[in-house]
């Protein structure tokens, strides 16, 4: 497993060190901080999209943010070399969404997952970031399968995981989901 690469933002200042992962046309792919994105993770977290298609995960205070952020995606970049990384618009350097891998136990590959703000949907950032994601996974990570889980009737994020070139596998009953979710791979 490679590291990411490493390019410190606001290290001159003793600040935060985040890495950015992924650099595409229009966005920055960068390792979430406690610190610097919790504010944005609450925001994402309740918004009406997430709490639809991936449900209520009960982060109601920055606190709770944080605490989400470093049990999360940091302990994932600590164990697995990989997690959910921020998006950020190159143009005006506003987060907009999270994309990234996850690992899960009851999944035999990591989980391409992914969510945005409601005002960035629609602009093709989704599939922008998914497919950089997708190939960091193949030439950086050497990941050979990657999967993805949606329930049924998120039309948009099927669309994308069709367009990546995922498969349909099967129905799967999830310990966080009481609903079964649809199973893709890409191999």
């Amino acid at each position: 497993m490679l590291s990411p690469k490493k390019i410190c933002i606001d290290c001159r200042f003793n600040f935060y060190c985040v890495m950015n992962i992924i650099s595409t046309s229009r966005l920055h792919i960068r390792q979430l901080s406690e610190k610097l994105d919790a504010s944005f993770i609450l925001q994402l977290v309740n918004a009406p999209g997430w709490l639809r298609y991936i449900g209520d995960r009960n982060i109601k205070s920055l606190q709770q943010a944080e605490e989400y952020i470093l049990t999360g995606p940091m302990a994932s970049y600590r164990t697995h070399g990989f997690g959910l990384w921020l998006m950020k618009r190159k143009e005006d350097d506003s987060p907009i969404g999270i994309c990234g891998l996850i690992e899960r136990d009851y999944l035999p590959h990591p989980d391409l997952g992914y969510a945005l703000l409601p005002q960035y949907e629609g602009q093709g950032y989704a599939i922008e970031a998914a497919a950089a994601v997708m190939k960091y996974a193949k030439d950086e990570l050497s990941i050979p399968v990657v999967a993805a889980i949606t329930t049924d009737d998120n039309v948009p994020s099927l669309r994308l995981l069709f367009k990546l070139g995922f498969n349909f596998i099967g129905m799967i009953s999830t310990p966080e989901q009481e609903e079964e979710l649809m199973l893709l791979e890409k191999k």
